[in-house]
């Protein structure tokens, strides 16, 4: 399998998952590569992202699948060339590792307050998420559900750094999924009065099931 290892930095978080998938088949096209195509009356191109972010979220370990119509290869500098400030192609290799052994993923949360952050904020936000269990509103397939998400969150530390709180955890990527907009919202349902004005989402690195790097 053929993937990218790309990054989106900068105003590139506010574009949506459909327009990255359409921005990347652009940036084939002017790099003068034909990605494949699907037979019929509506062929699409085999290209796919392993893990959609959502918007809003920075990430640097993003995983772009594709197949080409040649042996042709592209260079990681070929797509930077045509691609816009933000979104950068890190690294282009050949894998065969399933999508499905994708497993953990490491996320930094940057919590911002207005008027500073209190002097307990970072023990108090540290210990809601090392109790017995954690209650949420999560969307699942069968609509919104309470749903316990601390079985979900394998890793996570809080500490203060420059007036603002980060908050660096390891979580489930995928079977179940577990947005990390989900650790704010217990945030804000447990601990109201150190609810952030503003929280900025990072997705750090990916991993298998045996918390080797995914590639």
């Amino acid at each position: 399998m053929r993937r990218m290892l790309f990054e989106k930095t900068g105003k590139a978080i506010w574009m949506s998952h459909l327009d990255t998938m359409r921005l990347m088949q652009r940036a084939f096209r002017r790099a003068g590569v034909v990605l494949h195509h699907s037979q019929g009356f509506t062929p699409h191109a085999y290209v796919s992202m392993l893990l959609p972010l959502s918007v809003g979220t920075e990430s640097v370990c993003e995983i772009m699948e594709y197949e080409l119509d040649s042996d042709l290869t592209i260079r990681a500098e070929d797509m930077n060339a045509v691609l816009p400030e933000g979104v950068r192609i890190r690294e282009v290799y050949q894998s065969d590792r399933k999508a499905k052994y994708l497993t953990f993923l490491d996320v930094e949360l940057t919590l911002e307050y207005d008027a500073g952050v209190l002097p307990d904020a970072a023990e108090k936000i540290n210990g809601l998420f090392h109790g017995s269990n954690l209650i949420v509103e999560k969307r699942t397939k069968r609509g919104m559900e309470e749903t316990d998400i601390l079985p979900m969150i394998h890793r996570l530390s809080v500490a203060e750094q420059n007036h603002l709180l980060k908050l660096n955890a390891r979580i489930s990527a995928q079977n179940p999924a577990l947005n990390p907009s989900l650790l704010t919202a217990a945030i804000e349902r447990y601990l109201p009065q150190y609810r952030p004005d503003f929280v900025r989402y990072r997705r750090v690195e990916v991993y298998d099931e045996n918390g080797e790097i995914f590639r």
